[in-house]
């Protein structure tokens, strides 16, 4: 049997058309070749005070086009995350069809105020296929080991 590591991956890309609106706006990149997400800077023309428990909207000054078929899902830098700024939502999806600038809503969760600096890291966001759903009325859902079992009903 082939080991499943010895195999090339062919990984999708979506092509998504970047639209500057505000001179100081970055393309997302990704910093390493084995990152994930693509980095998001605040577009900002002074720093941007993000006071503890209170949320802000950073600006990334960019408009893009994201392919049919695909969605953009915005995350926290998980290095800002561990000191307390974080996408305020969890994670925030931006639709294909979406045209308007980019924007990132920040919580900070720690206890001292936070300054974003213009051209700072934020965020980070990952492209990944969407696949449209259909729902049907059902008369009945069939059987599965977990049943109806909700939160924490697999064990730890």
């Amino acid at each position: 049997m082939q080991n499943p590591l010895d195999t090339a991956s062919t990984p999708h890309t979506a092509v998504v058309k970047f639209l500057q609106l505000s001179p100081g706006a970055s393309l997302p990149q990704q910093q390493t070749p084995g990152s994930a997400g693509m980095d998001l800077c605040a577009c900002l023309e002074e720093p941007l005070l993000v006071p503890p428990g209170e949320m802000r909207m950073a600006p990334l000054g960019f408009a893009a086009e994201i392919p049919p078929g695909f969605a953009g899902f915005i995350f926290s830098r998980s290095g800002l995350g561990a000191k307390g700024l974080v996408v305020a939502q969890g994670v925030g999806i931006i639709d294909s069809d979406y045209r308007g600038e980019w924007m990132v809503p920040l919580r900070n969760l720690s206890s001292e105020p936070w300054t974003v600096s213009p051209g700072e890291r934020v965020a980070q966001v990952i492209f990944l296929p969407v696949a449209p759903a259909q729902f049907v009325e059902a008369e009945s859902l069939s059987g599965s080991q977990r049943g109806g079992g909700g939160f924490g009903s697999t064990g730890k």
